[in-house]
């Protein structure tokens, strides 16, 4: 769970950066006894089911190695109770249901205050984590790169901060006297938030010099004349089995929540009309979404997520055999709108997983999909309805250019460099008034253009 904070070497070996989270597998010898708990609140219009919600609790909690999960269940609440989120009787009866089990660890899915999170551990007897110390623990189990590492525990270090709730003091700390030089000193938990300010500058900063560099590799793909394709969509749609499929490469595919979390790009040729061999484009794998993400990820991984702004197109992939799939769409429009993706960038939903949709239900789903444009069912799993997804990518490509023509005086040479990096030149000739271009390029590339 959440410790105290560990630093290490600041290089660059991941397996080095500084650790602010040990994941439950890691302290236990043995595989941790976990019980899951989803609080239902009456009084809030909640998006999906709560039983599909502790579902999806239960597959986060079986994500994480070292941990065995006991039992789940949906807990009715008419209002939160401040001290403990749950009414005494309810907190009475899980510690007895508790304690027959032998439970070490009780996962809330749900937002926990420091105060509930530690009366809670007191009644009961156990490790208490609510939704964004799980995913926490996940993240922190699945960061490879130095970049992913490090937004996890800059994540870490803004959930940790929340999490000092001690009102006593050290007394060493305390200056001596009446106070009349530097004050009556400061708290223990002032002392906590200080050292975890300075560590998390120290991370921004490294954070920092990471990103350059992943916006020096951007810089070099836009001089490269591929467009990028993004696949985004909720965790465990199936993204990375569709990208194995496409490029060939080996990233990890599992049916577990948050498989992917550092991004991954290859090339991918798409057919030609003809038959032949068309264009090529860059396919960008990305961490998947999930609902009530933590806004300290949302933040954190800001910088990877980035990768999706800079797309000519999103293929946003849904898993059209969940129960809850309309309900998961909605969830990834909100986390694109508010990374400011583009409402003109195109995008193509794809059913995934049409090997799970019943043949009865499957008829109804497919007369829906072909009524409407850019609307794909597929299994990435088998290859089903692949060749027609790829040839729709290819068209979007296609009906995305256009031509124009464009005077340059001479004094706007950064503009002239830029159109020949964008590789969006078609001819040009020169004259006193400067360079005359006729171009072909895309509404995107026409509005960073106007944007230089």
């Amino acid at each position: 769970m959440i410790s105290d904070l560990e630093t290490g070497p600041e290089d660059g070996d991941p397996a080095k950066a500084p650790r602010v989270l040990r994941t439950a597998h890691e302290t236990a010898t043995a595989d941790t006894r976990a019980y899951v708990v989803h609080p239902d609140l009456k009084t809030t219009k909640a998006r999906r089911l709560a039983e599909h919600a502790l579902a999806e609790a239960v597959s986060l909690a079986a994500a994480l190695p070292g941990l065995q999960v006991l039992g789940a269940e949906v807990v009715r609440l008419s209002k939160v109770a401040p001290g403990m989120l749950f009414g005494t009787g309810k907190v009475e009866e899980l510690k007895n249901r508790f304690k027959e089990l032998q439970v070490e660890l009780v996962l809330i899915d749900g937002a926990v205050g420091p105060v509930q999170q530690r009366n809670l551990e007191k009644e009961w007897g156990v490790k208490v984590l609510d939704r964004t110390g799980l995913i926490l623990e996940i993240f922190a189990d699945r960061a490879r790169t130095r970049e992913g590492v490090l937004q996890v525990e800059l994540a870490a270090l803004s959930y940790q901060r929340s999490r000092l709730v001690r009102a006593w003091t050290h007394l060493e700390r305390q200056r001596g006297g009446f106070g009349f030089v530097g004050g009556p000193g400061e708290t223990q938990i002032e002392t906590d938030r200080r050292a975890i300010d300075d560590e998390v500058i120290k991370l921004k900063r490294q954070l920092g010099q990471v990103v350059k560099t992943r916006e020096l590799h951007r810089a070099a793909r836009r001089k490269v004349p591929f467009p990028i394709v993004a696949l985004v969509g909720y965790t465990n749609a199936g993204k990375s089995t569709l990208f194995n499929r496409l490029t060939g490469a080996e990233v990890l595919a599992k049916d577990m929540l948050f498989a992917t979390l550092d991004p991954t790009m290859r090339g991918v040729t798409l057919p030609d009309r003809d038959g032949g061999s068309g264009r090529k484009c860059i396919l960008s794998d990305t961490v998947g979404f999930i609902s009530d993400l933590p806004t300290q990820l949302v933040a954190a991984f800001r910088a990877t997520l980035e990768e999706v702004l800079e797309a000519d197109l999103i293929l946003h992939v849904r898993d059209i055999s969940h129960p809850e799939t309309a309900e998961q769409a909605a969830d990834v429009a909100e986390i694109l709108a508010s990374l400011g993706v583009s409402a003109d960038t195109p995008l193509i939903e794809v059913w995934n997983k049409l090997d799970l949709v019943p043949p009865q239900a499957r008829a109804a789903l497919d007369a829906s999909s072909n009524g409407r444009t850019r609307i794909f069912a597929i299994s990435a799993l088998t290859g089903e309805g692949l060749e027609p997804l790829l040839e729709a990518i290819g068209q979007v490509f296609d009906e995305a250019k256009s031509e124009d023509h464009l005077t340059l005086p001479f004094d706007q040479g950064r503009q002239h460099a830029w159109l020949h990096a964008e590789d969006v030149v078609v001819r040009e000739t020169q004259d006193d008034a400067g360079w005359h271009l006729d171009l072909r390029w895309t509404p995107r590339q026409k509005a960073r253009f106007q944007g230089l």
